[in-house]
């Protein structure tokens, strides 16, 4: 039996990428929201943040630099001057703006609106270049990606993919990750 299509390297970063998308408009909604003179929702960003950096960069970021750019820089796509070194230096912005948010969030009790100022400004950086970076690898360099490589390239990318899946990410699993995706959305899917 054929393994489905949904199996290979780049349809699983995909997938992983509509997970993201959708915290990443919980977040840019409740951002909307707290500019907009409506409640700054604490908890709920902290979650996205816990979210961002556990699952967006720590379990997905780290499958795309570990194992995917190595194969494709094997492959001849190029890293310097090219798509791979372009994706490495968003994800290392990306971490800064997590960062970013973290420290504004535990620092709002004692700047109170300038701490808030400082997350709504990174988060929104945020939003704009992970839509973006994830629109990228999904119609760019994935479809690259898929070009050069080999079946070999793709069941070992696949088989270390769910490897990687299996692990924890700051004492998490992935499906508790994705768990709170869902919540997160369910929640504010009205904000």
């Amino acid at each position: 039996m054929d393994k489905p299509a949904t199996t290979s390297p780049s349809d699983m970063l995909r997938t992983e990428h509509q997970v993201i998308l959708r915290v990443i408009e919980v977040l840019r909604r409740l951002v909307d929201r707290s500019r907009q003179g409506g409640a700054f929702e604490r908890g709920a960003f902290e979650r996205c943040v816990e979210f961002f950096r556990l699952f967006a960069d720590a379990c997905h970021h780290a499958k795309e630099e570990n194992l995917l750019f190595p194969v494709l820089e094997a492959r001849g796509i190029p890293r310097e001057n090219g798509p791979i070194g372009m994706m490495l230096y968003e994800h290392q912005i990306a971490r800064a703006l997590t960062k970013e948010m973290g420290e504004s969030l535990d620092a709002l009790d004692a700047e109170g609106d300038g701490a808030k100022e400082r997350f709504e400004r990174a988060a929104a950086q945020y939003i704009e270049l992970l839509s973006n970076h994830i629109f990228k690898e999904d119609n760019v360099l994935f479809n690259m990606g898929d070009r050069v490589m080999n079946p070999d390239d793709r069941s070992t990318l696949s088989t270390r993919f769910c490897e990687v899946g299996c692990q924890s990410f700051g004492g998490k699993k992935r499906e508790e990750l994705e768990r709170m995706a869902d919540e997160l959305e369910a929640e504010w899917a009205n904000a």
